[in-house]
């Protein structure tokens, strides 16, 4: 009997003992992976792009090595002037030569909808979903009609102005992650006219002219409505001017995190992109060079980044489409403001096929 409890004793320390080891190794191992250049480039920038928790940076590093790093991790926008003389809306129609698999994908429609194609974006890394709307001028901006007190989500933005499809806009203040939509950063222009201006815009304008093109500058919202804008918001960085992408040195310094991205080709044709990201094991997030590799596969010829994070949502025919990082059991975080699609000329558009999060 004494025998048998020494046996159960010496047992139970071992279990302890090799749970203690492991713990050590694991503490060991994470130590070291701290300091590795790859974590402090991937770690840093990602906490500092975040509205509420810079502070994961500081609980791992000095003031020094953040600084450091983020001076290593920046984009370098291009200085050009858009020409948008580039832009030929329509150069496309008829076509039947395609360059790429990815223009042959983008240019095979659904069934009945010849207002846009959506296209599932599956990388080891990360997912998300590209929406090519052929007609530009099916392109408007949708404003919370409760600017200043609250915002609505991507959602409820596509359903009051009768659209189709929607992807979230500029910022907004957030103060501890909380921010509800209601104040905007930046400029906003609707229907040619500027409805709001508040300080803390992160970037230029992202705008569209009377024309239907994607117009990226940063003069005032009065000087730009003056040149024919007639819709913008306020955000950044530009990816693509001109064709040439921006120049990003280490990961820009915006982190991995989710992602919402509008672009046009040469053609017209508007793109809308969502990367889905912070839900392990499912889609980490994608970096600038990440969505710019995308951007050029489909030949955008001018791109900006939108705000990220868990305002990155999307809305297909009534449905949260996306997988946001945050308030996806409410529909989606409420927005100030979404880039959406309406069904302008009356052109038959098809539900697409339930959402595949696999």
């Amino acid at each position: 009997m004494k025998n048998r409890k020494k046996k159960l004793h010496f047992k139970k320390i071992s279990k302890l003992t090799i749970l203690i080891v492991l713990l050590d190794i694991i503490v060991l191992d994470g130590l070291i992976l701290i300091q590795t250049d790859s974590f402090k480039s991937f770690w840093i920038p990602t906490a500092m792009t975040t509205m509420s928790h810079k502070y994961l940076a500081y609980t791992l590093y000095s003031e020094d090595t953040v600084n450091k790093v983020m001076s290593e991790n920046y984009i370098e926008q291009s200085t050009e002037v858009m020409n948008l003389d580039d832009i030929v809306i329509g150069s496309s129609e008829g076509i039947t030569h395609y360059t790429s698999k990815y223009e042959e994908e983008l240019f095979t429609k659904d069934s009945g909808n010849d207002v846009y194609k959506t296209i599932r974006i599956i990388e080891p890394k990360y997912k998300g979903w590209l929406i090519a709307v052929y007609d530009p001028s099916d392109v408007t901006l949708a404003v919370s009609s409760k600017l200043g007190k609250a915002g609505q989500s991507v959602n409820t933005l596509v359903k009051n102005n009768d659209g189709l499809v929607g992807i979230n806009g500029g910022g907004f203040e957030d103060l501890d992650g909380w921010g509800n939509g209601s104040i905007p950063y930046g400029a906003i222009v609707q229907n040619g006219k500027l409805i709001w201006n508040h300080a803390g815009g992160s970037g230029g304008l992202i705008a569209f002219t009377k024309d239907h093109k994607l117009y990226l500058t940063n003069d005032n919202p009065e000087k730009a409505i003056l040149d024919g804008v007639v819709e913008a918001v306020e955000f950044g960085p530009n990816l693509i001017v001109n064709g040439k992408t921006a120049k990003i040195h280490g990961d820009g310094g915006w982190g991995t995190a989710p992602r919402s991205v509008i672009a046009q080709r040469k053609d017209g044709v508007v793109l809308f992109l969502i990367i889905e990201g912070r839900l392990p094991g499912y889609s980490t997030g994608a970096t600038m060079n990440d969505v710019i590799d995308i951007l050029l596969r489909y030949k955008a010829y001018n791109a900006a980044n939108l705000d990220g994070g868990a305002s990155s949502t999307m809305s297909i025919e009534g449905k949260l489409w996306n997988r946001p990082s945050a308030g996806g059991e409410y529909g989606g975080r409420t927005v100030s403001n979404a880039w959406i699609v309406t069904n302008k000329q009356n052109k038959p558009a098809q539900a697409p096929v339930k959402a595949n999060y696999k």
